[in-house]
């Protein structure tokens, strides 16, 4: 497997293709392909943090990943995602799984579970919306990127 530079529409057109609750992206700061045999099998796309609490400018967010089941793909991404944060100077890396997800790949690549997080909807009288992503309980992920001298809280 090797990690392949991915443009956003061929990004885009595999998370629509294949991802089972989740629509691509509409904007990230950057994505990786992974490949076997010249064909993509996995796209991971990264971005700011969803929520504003988490927005510091210090922090990404894997807001995609997604593979055609090819054995350690995940793994393989999640792991070139976090390396390539760290490189850009980020200090944490995150993700949201849902409950039913067990994690495995993340766990396999360093990744602790931060937070549970309860499901819920983000449409409102005021600003109603129509979404296709599912509101069950989630848990936040996390990858401290820093070294441990460099970090001494963590």
């Amino acid at each position: 497997m090797k990690a392949v530079p991915l443009e956003r529409p061929a990004a885009c057109a595999f998370v629509d293709q294949l991802h089972r609750h989740h629509q691509s992206a509409k904007a990230d700061k950057f994505r990786i392909g992974a490949e076997v045999d010249g064909q993509l099998v996995g796209v991971i796309q990264v971005g700011r943090p969803v929520s504003r609490v988490l927005d510091d400018g210090k922090t990404l967010e894997v807001i995609r990943l997604c593979t055609d089941g090819t054995r350690n793909a995940c793994s393989f991404l999640y792991s070139r995602a976090a390396r390539v944060a760290k490189e850009l100077g980020y200090e944490k890396i995150i993700t949201y799984i849902l409950d039913s997800e067990s994690g495995d790949s993340l766990k396999a690549t360093g990744w602790h579970k931060e937070a549970d997080i309860r499901g819920k909807s983000w449409s409102c009288p005021s600003r109603p919306r129509t979404t296709t992503a599912p509101t069950c309980n989630k848990q936040r992920w996390v990858k401290i990127l820093k070294e441990e001298a460099e970090c001494p809280n963590h």
